[in-house]
């Protein structure tokens, strides 16, 4: 392992920050961007041209790069998409598609370290939800490297993350062999497994948060990677003048995870069932 020595400068600096971190209206804002590779071969249909093709990853792509924010304090904090306004492009039925899923995926993040709640509020195809549990936990291990972002110094650390999360790009089209036997095809989540997670945090902001269910670790998380997405911060607010208010998502019909994996992945097959009736046709626009 490798051991790295702290420089005088940079303990005097994580001092201070302590101390100011630690005032009694403290707050931030950490801004992220997150990126998520996806397997076309989940999408689409067999017999789109490669024109259409093209069109559909750019889709996706708009989709599967989003934008962050993170307010905190000492103890809670916020995790929400940041709106963007569509381009000329998305609102060939892409835009629209996006935005009714970035609702059902990412929803708006609540975390509160004292109580070890997580709330999570999410609108799926005009209903909302509210999933309700405790902090996700990982067993973090520290490595030792070390790296800069932005001017913030990073240690890296690792863990195995086992939850579930409902991801569109983990539903499996119907295979050949399906259609083939005569029956009707059924779309299902490929099976969970564990997850190799890389995390890197700042101890010059001694804050126990980061981006989505992230968190645990004593410093904040700036950057995530897993084997799909990369989550990384480009920009620190500390104590804004414009200070928010981190209040608790409190409206849906209250449900675990598990329920709501369950609810969401069967709307998304639906959904992807009328757009292949349809011959591909979505939102007046061809696919």
């Amino acid at each position: 392992m490798k051991v790295t020595i702290l420089k005088p400068f940079l303990i005097t600096f994580i001092f201070f920050s302590s101390i100011y971190i630690h005032s009694q209206d403290f707050q931030g804002r950490a801004f992220y961007m997150s990126k998520t590779d996806v397997d076309m071969s989940n999408f689409g249909r067999p017999d789109m041209s490669e024109d259409q093709k093209k069109r559909m990853q750019e889709r996706l792509k708009s989709m599967f790069e989003k934008n962050f924010v993170l307010t905190f304090n000492r103890t809670e904090s916020l995790y929400k998409v940041v709106e963007q306004l569509e381009s000329p492009n998305q609102g060939q039925g892409g835009g629209r598609f996006g935005a009714i899923m970035s609702g059902a995926i990412d929803g708006i993040k609540y975390k509160n370290i004292k109580t070890n709640l997580l709330l999570s509020e999410h609108e799926l195809f005009g209903k909302l939800f509210l999933i309700k549990g405790e902090l996700p936990k990982l067993d973090w291990k520290m490595t030792g490297e070390t790296k800069q972002i932005g001017s913030y110094t990073c240690f890296k650390a690792t863990a195995t993350k086992t939850w579930v999360d409902f991801d569109m790009s983990s539903i499996r089209r119907p295979s050949r062999n399906d259609e083939n036997n005569g029956e009707k095809p059924e779309e299902d989540v490929e099976k969970s497994k564990d997850i190799e997670v890389e995390a890197w945090y700042t101890m010059q902001i001694p804050i126990n948060q980061g981006p989505g269910d992230y968190s645990g670790l004593p410093g904040l998380i700036l950057e995530i990677n897993t084997d799909k997405t990369t989550i990384l911060c480009s920009k620190i607010v500390l104590n804004p003048d414009d200070k928010s208010t981190i209040k608790q998502p409190s409206k849906g019909k209250e449900v675990t995870k598990e329920e709501y994996l369950e609810i969401a992945t069967k709307k998304y097959q639906e959904m992807r069932e009328n757009f292949r009736n349809r011959g591909g046709r979505q939102g007046g626009g061809r696919g």
